[in-house]
């Protein structure tokens, strides 16, 4: 009951500025080292060759929709672990923990299957050139056999933060991100008398680093998060809490996964004019995850909050969160629009750029990224949906913005104006989303009854 009535008035009665900042600065930076292993990552490999770097990038979408089944998961159980903490529902809570886990080890069985058997199909339905095709195969079947490592680390973390202990996972990411910056070198080019492995030394030192991430957070959870008892008989199915989890976390799933989806297209789009077009692409989502990686560590923090205090019924922190969580995701993405539009050229020369992939990527990164005047809004909207249940609201966001506007949009460009002007897609797709974010997020607080609170403490 004190451990329980210590993190109700943390979650419930600390400022909302500080609550806020102090879950989210611990998430934010350790995502930002996270982005900055994947930055590091795609560096080595485009020491390799453009092939490799082109491989890489065509794997993304598999790694982003593993990705996508740990995030949704975490996401429905952080909503619904949070709820019931708020509510004082500790074997609710206990319950929902352990079904979130239970849901990331069916995960990670899909993905192993994947990984053995449908690699070669994947890269094979994206490029017949050979060094792209036998690298990416590689790639992504050592990421997929050994995912154990990213739904262990995505199950556990979560888990933290939902009970507002964001600190640990700052410790458990950064490791993770340094294991993986260490052995990068060593595994693709084979120093200190490893074998020399190349793109599947990069896949190695990627899934080695999530495997002992995910450890210590299982560790932590056990000796640091008092507020979950984890107890193995709740790891047998219990539909009824399943059913909830996955009712919050599907769209969250299929919203990110979407991304997959977009990105595969995207790929097919851009190798018609040119495999250096993907790489272009490719390096971009690398270079992006510094910019979006910070708004999701803030989604992270927010969603508890937002959970446990629509659980104790207080409006007033749910719209202050709420306002704030804009405020710094707006400022964040203003920071990554000058950065993309100062220095595009800069950034592209760390992954070994060529003059043709200079040409098309200084171009692209400074069209692409005036979609950042109207993405921290978005996210920051879609999550505000997803915490309070609503996550269909959220899916249909990204629906819109990726399925219905960005892809035929960019296909429809690439066969008018050619390759200069595909990336237009992207700017016009955000501004479609912010029109449906504004239009959801006045549904999902009036629902909650609080819409007229919102507006008077405007």
């Amino acid at each position: 009951m004190e451990n329980s009535s210590v993190n109700e008035n943390k979650m419930g009665t600390m400022p909302v500025n500080k609550l806020l900042l102090s879950m989210a600065i611990p998430i934010m930076i350790s995502m930002i080292v996270q982005a900055f292993y994947n930055v590091v990552d795609s560096i080595y490999v485009s020491q390799l060759s453009e092939d490799a770097l082109t491989a890489v990038s065509m794997a993304f979408p598999i790694q982003n929709f593993m990705i996508a089944m740990g995030s949704g998961i975490g996401v429905g159980t952080n909503a619904v672990l949070s709820r019931a903490l708020g509510e004082k529902k500790q074997s609710a809570a206990d319950k929902t923990a352990m079904q979130g886990v239970l849901l990331n080890l069916i995960s990670f069985a899909i993905f192993l299957i994947f990984g053995i058997f449908c690699a070669g199909l994947f890269m094979k339905s994206q490029t017949n050139i050979a060094s792209i095709y036998e690298g990416g195969t590689e790639y992504v079947r050592i990421c997929c056999v050994f995912s154990i490592g990213i739904f262990m680390q995505l199950t556990f973390e979560r888990l933290l933060q939902a009970t507002g202990r964001t600190l640990y996972t700052m410790f458990t990411q950064t490791t993770g991100a340094v294991i993986n910056i260490v052995l990068d070198p060593i595994l693709i080019f084979g120093l200190l008398g490893a074998p020399k492995l190349g793109v599947a030394g990069a896949a190695y030192a990627t899934v080695i680093g999530q495997c002992v991430a995910g450890l210590m957070a299982f560790i932590l959870n056990i000796k640091k998060n008092p507020d979950i008892n984890f107890k193995l008989s709740n790891l047998a199915p219990q539909w009824s809490v399943i059913k909830t989890i996955l009712g919050i976390g599907i769209p969250s799933i299929l919203m990110i996964s979407i991304g997959s989806v977009m990105t595969y297209a995207m790929n097919k789009i851009l190798i018609v004019f040119t495999p250096t077009a993907v790489a272009v692409f490719g390096v971009y989502f690398k270079l992006q995850s510094f910019v979006f990686m910070p708004i999701f560590g803030l989604n992270n923090a927010m969603v508890p909050i937002l959970a446990f205090n629509y659980g104790a019924k207080k409006g007033d922190r749910i719209h202050k969160t709420i306002k704030l969580a804009v405020t710094y995701a707006i400022c964040i993405m203003l920071i990554g629009l000058a950065v993309f539009q100062i220095f595009p050229d800069k950034l592209l020369l760390l992954f070994n750029a060529s003059d043709d992939m200079l040409v098309i990527g200084v171009h692209a990164l400074r069209i692409i990224c005036l979609s950042y005047i109207f993405a921290g809004f978005c996210i920051i909207t879609s999550s505000v949906c997803q915490a309070f249940g609503h996550g269909l609201y959220s899916l249909y966001i990204s629906i819109g913005r990726q399925i219905v506007v960005l892809i035929p949009a960019a296909f429809i460009l690439s066969k008018i104006g050619g390759l200069s002007v595909v990336w237009f897609a992207f700017p016009v797709a955000e501004i479609v989303a912010m029109i449906l974010s504004i239009f959801f997020l006045k549904r999902s607080l009036g629902k909650l009854g609080l819409k007229r609170e919102a507006e008077a403490s405007a």
